[in-house]
């Protein structure tokens, strides 16, 4: 018989297995740079780290995701290794406890417009609700490019996330972040990362025809509906993941 606790761990590691490779097939991260994780207890998570046989996210598999605690430490295979940018999890989750899954990805679109100082303004409506939404409500900015290695940065960062969603890593990338049940926490912060990848995309279009940025009128946001999390993530994570399956080198085999 199965132990449906067992069961249910190991189904959020594919779960984060499938996110990475979600994040390959969209575009939001690049040959082997990004990672996801999930809480699975109060000083424990799941990350993806690299393996001896590492072939980037789109090759993610179930054993590239490995438990540590949130001080880095556990017992895992040998030829392991957590992300360098681990601390971008573990204080994230040290600061927010409602947080239950983080994402961070390097998505171009969202570099350049960091880069080039765009403000994110809700210029978009019906075209992505959910990015206007985002925009609307605020996206911080961390200003700093460092590679986040080290605990004292990653506060730093996680002080300008603050209670939001998703920061902006100037000239790095983002981090999104998903609260409630984990595997449901890793869809929604995947779905905010995809956001505000499209927002990033409209705005560098919009800015290179030299005409100014202009949010949309209050009127017409005020018209933008909470579609809900049934349509705006879960409808959307089964579309993700069948694309990953589809477009991607298919869905691998555990090791």
């Amino acid at each position: 018989m199965t132990d449906p606790e067992h069961s249910t761990y190991e189904a959020l590691r594919e779960c984060i297995a499938v996110a990475c490779r979600v994040l390959a097939v969209t575009g939001l991260v690049e040959h082997i740079l990004g990672h996801v994780s999930a809480r699975v207890g109060p000083e424990a998570l799941l990350v993806r780290g690299r393996g001896p046989d590492e072939r980037g996210l789109a090759f993610t598999v179930v054993d590239d995701v490995q438990q540590v605690g949130l001080d880095g430490t556990g017992e895992v295979p040998a030829g392991w290794a957590a992300p360098n940018e681990l601390p971008i999890h573990t204080e994230i989750m040290r600061a927010r406890p409602d947080v239950t899954a983080v994402v961070h990805a390097h998505p171009p679109s969202v570099v350049a417009a960091s880069v080039a100082g765009l403000p994110w303004l809700p210029l978009i409506g019906s075209y992505d609700i959910p990015a206007a939404r985002l925009a609307h409500d605020g996206i911080p900015v961390w200003p700093r490019s460092a590679l986040i290695r080290r605990p004292d940065l990653a506060r730093q960062m996680a002080a300008v996330l603050g209670q939001r969603p998703v920061v902006v890593l100037r000239g790095h990338g983002l981090v999104a972040v998903g609260t409630g049940e984990p595997a449901q926490a890793v869809a929604t912060a995947v779905t905010h990362a995809l956001a505000v990848n499209s927002l990033a995309g409209v705005s560098l279009a919009a800015a290179a025809t030299g005409a100014p940025l202009r949010a949309i009128p209050d009127e017409d946001l005020a018209e933008l509906p909470d579609l809900g999390a049934g349509f705006n993530v879960s409808a959307m994570w089964r579309h993700l993941a069948a694309r990953a399956a589809h477009e991607g080198p298919g869905t691998p085999l555990r090791t």
